[in-house]
């Protein structure tokens, strides 16, 4: 995801988060600022995690850089949910 520079970061952040949100259902709460940061940090907790599984993911592409933001994303969601105490759906 380092290729993509950081327009790339921004927008498929972006996008990952805003989708995350509406799967966990935290989109009402969430603006596009705070869905951008969700799918930036989910796409480096993604990587992170893929990464300690063995997947190479500096060659995935657009696509794969997508879904390990929104995967990633989703996790983020989970976890700030059961640590604030939040409802997630």
């Amino acid at each position: 995801m380092l290729g993509l520079g950081i327009i790339g970061w921004i927008v498929i952040g972006g996008l990952a988060g805003w989708i995350a949100s509406k799967f966990m259902g935290t989109d009402g709460q969430q603006g596009i600022v705070l869905n951008i940061v969700v799918g930036v940090i989910g796409g480096l907790l993604g990587g992170f995690l893929l990464r300690l599984f063995g997947v190479d993911v500096k060659g995935g592409g657009m696509i794969f850089s997508f879904l390990t933001c929104l995967g990633g994303a989703v996790i983020l969601l989970f976890i700030v949910g059961k640590v604030t105490g939040r409802r997630t759906s």
